[in-house]
């Protein structure tokens, strides 16, 4: 792969990753952009050590995810573990008004699931990823992924049903 079909690489999965990352990032779309100009920036700085034995965009998102668990760590050694629960959480202020509200008891759902099971939560569904991509991105194992799926997928629904009753 030369730099220029990195580039195009690059730029076709820049959408979907930035996405993946705002909603690991509670909806901070400021966050996720930051995020997101990080991993692209390894992956630009290390595109020769792309051999293609995994698919690209699996490649971006492990960058992204890394990126992503290191802020994590930064913040959680820093300003404490309750209030990065509380800034991952946070809406997007930026956000259009009647856009914020449309899917917002599947938003709340999706954030009171552990960061494993929003993980695989996000990759499969939003970014349609499979689990063998999902297992090279986050590194666990394809059991251990399956497992997350099956759990996030019972605490979404037991969610979303309580919020349902009247």
């Amino acid at each position: 792969m030369d730099r220029d079909q990195f580039i195009r690489q690059l730029d076709h999965e820049q959408e979907s990753l930035r996405r993946f990352l705002c909603a690991l990032c509670g909806g901070d779309s400021f966050r996720a952009d930051d995020l997101a100009q990080e991993a692209m920036l390894k992956a630009y700085m290390s595109f020769e050590r792309f051999e293609g034995r995994a698919k690209f965009s699996t490649w971006l998102f492990r960058i992204a995810y890394n990126c992503f668990y290191d802020y994590k760590s930064r913040v959680m050694r820093t300003e404490g573990e309750e209030l990065s629960e509380e800034y991952a959480r946070r809406p997007d202020e930026s956000a259009d008004p009647s856009s914020r509200f449309r899917h917002q008891d599947l938003y709340l759902a999706i954030g009171n699931l552990s960061e494993a099971e929003k993980t695989v939560i996000l990759l499969f569904y939003m970014e349609d990823k499979s689990v063998k991509d999902i297992e090279s991105i986050t590194g666990m194992p394809s059991g251990t992924v399956r497992s997350h799926l099956s759990r996030a997928r019972q605490h979404l629904k037991a969610f979303l049903e309580n919020r349902s009753r009247p």
